[in-house]
């Protein structure tokens, strides 16, 4: 099955580097996308993993600020592909945070909303706080109770669920305990859209900071994981042919490591990492 992949940009966020990066420069804020992909090609239909932030006021209950630009509304992002909101076959979640799971209920509950069963009960633990915002759980809440609304995997147990042709959810193992993967065939290989595992391409895999030890990643700084984990959940993420995630640029990857960069699409150009690092600038600093 040969799908393509399309970045949305949905909401910009101003973080703390150190965020993003465990322990690097630490006190300066950066501007990072959060995207949604669009996947292209199933008969389902189209697929939509992640919503974005309702709002981007909502990221002032972390102490971030969020930007969303006429572009970067849901509608119009999908209206790009030509997709329509009503369009959309699911919507499938990496997980439920502030600025991943924030337009579900601008779809109608006969869409499905997929997602590890794991992360709604993480999403009720109080582990990550204001992360979860009380909004988005009780939409949840309410497709829980809606016939056909939402759809929950249990892929610590099952293992890897293929819920569309092409398509498969695996346990993520890191980030956050309800994490998941989704795996989509394309004409180039298995695209890996691995949510907030990774961060920072370039500096927690490609030149990880503060790290000796050969092929060993750098974590981010916001995780409910063990580093153990978070570094095993990076190194699994990048068993695929591309890896997404989804506040950077894609990658291409061979036997673990980064050998190519990408921007909107995937299958799309390919930048030698070198080039892409030098050329694409790392996010605005604040002023």
């Amino acid at each position: 099955m040969a799908h393509e992949l399309k970045l949305l940009s949905l909401t910009d966020v101003l973080v703390e580097s150190s965020f993003l990066v465990l322990a690097r420069n630490m006190g300066t804020a950066v501007w990072v996308h959060t995207w949604g992909i669009l996947i292209l090609g199933n008969p389902a239909g189209p697929i939509l993993v992640d919503t974005g932030a309702s709002h981007p006021e909502i990221m002032e209950r972390l102490g971030m600020k969020g930007r969303v630009t006429d572009e970067m509304q849901l509608e119009n992002a999908l209206a790009a592909h030509g997709v329509a909101i009503q369009d959309v076959a699911a919507v499938l979640h990496t997980h439920c945070h502030i600025d991943h799971a924030g337009q579900d209920d601008r779809f109608p509950m006969t869409t499905p909303v997929v997602m590890n069963r794991r992360e709604l009960e993480h999403s009720v633990s109080g582990l990550m706080g204001a992360q979860y915002p009380p909004e988005y759980v009780k939409h949840h809440i309410d497709r829980l109770h809606s016939p056909g609304a939402l759809r929950l995997l249990d892929l610590e147990l099952s293992g890897p669920d293929q819920i569309y042709d092409g398509i498969v959810c695996e346990a993520a193992g890191g980030h956050t305990e309800g994490s998941m993967n989704i795996l989509v065939e394309t004409a180039e290989g298995v695209a890996c859209i691995c949510g907030d595992v990774i961060y920072d391409i370039q500096n927690q895999i490609v030149e990880p900071w503060h790290q000796v030890l050969a092929y060993e990643p750098q974590t981010t700084g916001n995780h409910t994981m063990t580093k153990r984990q978070e570094k095993a959940a990076i190194k699994k993420a990048l068993h695929a042919d591309f890896v997404l995630p989804l506040h950077d640029f894609p990658a291409r990857v061979d036997g673990g490591q980064v050998v190519a960069r990408l921007k909107d699409a995937v299958p799309g150009r390919e930048w030698a990492v070198d080039e892409f690092a030098a050329t694409i600038a790392e996010p605005v600093t604040a002023v």
